[in-house]
């Protein structure tokens, strides 16, 4: 994996200038921050130690010492002589949060909604995601492919494979808006996996569509990645409401 092609390149800045240990560095920094302010780590909580983060992050030691100090430098974490780096309490960002889910108009909105930015996320995490990225995604893939051979369906995998799509895209963004969705999308989720069971072969169908999405971010084909989750998310939708979507142009 090489973190320097999560950036992009600069054309002739003072970026293209900098020693390589300053650029991961500054990914590394972001990963970690993004994991803090996303509440990953508790306040308090002690991080990974600088092996551990090193190995993580695919990177040396000297460039996590870097990232460390820099999240120092923000107050994000405080170093404890021998015992490590910890969190900063307390952690207050900004979240991002959706009115709850109250009618079935609500829900087909939401499928709307991810329509609008999931596609792109996979045809992103196509291009970005690295090795470990990808091995998380595989997992969630591998629960689900468990629970259809048992005929059941995992909401909480299937979720997470959505998630750790947003997380491979790099785009704090995406990542954000699918954690504010979590209950909204659960709820979806739910309905869809009980209709699945009713439908022969519903199951299969819907595992081979979350497959498609994988092997195209596996092979770096964002457009393929980007059709295939169009297409399951547009199908999980369809199913739900059998077909029959409500007309929401009227706001009464």
């Amino acid at each position: 994996m090489n973190l320097a092609a999560d950036r992009k390149p600069g054309s002739q800045d003072s970026t293209a200038e900098r020693p390589k240990s300053m650029l991961l560095a500054d990914v590394v920094h972001d990963r970690i921050r993004r994991a803090i302010l996303n509440g990953e780590y508790s306040a308090d909580e002690r991080l990974p130690g600088e092996n551990v983060l090193a190995e993580q992050h695919q990177v040396s030691r000297p460039v996590v010492r870097a990232a460390l100090s820099r999240l120092r430098g923000e107050g994000l974490i405080t170093s404890r002589q021998g015992a490590g780096s910890f969190v900063s309490a307390p952690v207050t960002p900004k979240t991002l949060a959706f009115q709850p889910l109250e009618t079935i108009a609500d829900l087909q909105r939401c499928y709307e909604f991810r329509l609008t930015f999931e596609p792109a996320a996979a045809a992103l995490a196509a291009a970005r995601r690295s090795d470990r990225e990808l091995a998380e995604i595989e997992t969630c893939l591998q629960i689900m492919r468990d629970a259809t051979e048992r005929r059941s369906h995992r909401e909480d995998a299937d979720f997470d494979f959505h998630l750790a799509i947003t997380t491979a895209a790099n785009n704090q963004y995406f990542e954000t808006s699918m954690r504010a969705l979590r209950e909204h999308i659960a709820v979806g989720m739910k309905f869809h996996g009980l209709s699945l069971q009713t439908v022969r072969g519903g199951l299969d169908h819907v595992l081979n569509e979350h497959a498609s999405i994988f092997d195209a971010i596996a092979k770096g084909a964002g457009e393929r990645a980007r059709e295939a989750m169009r297409i399951h998310i547009t199908g999980s939708r369809d199913r739900l409401f059998e077909g029959r979507l409500l007309d929401l142009s009227s706001r009464g």
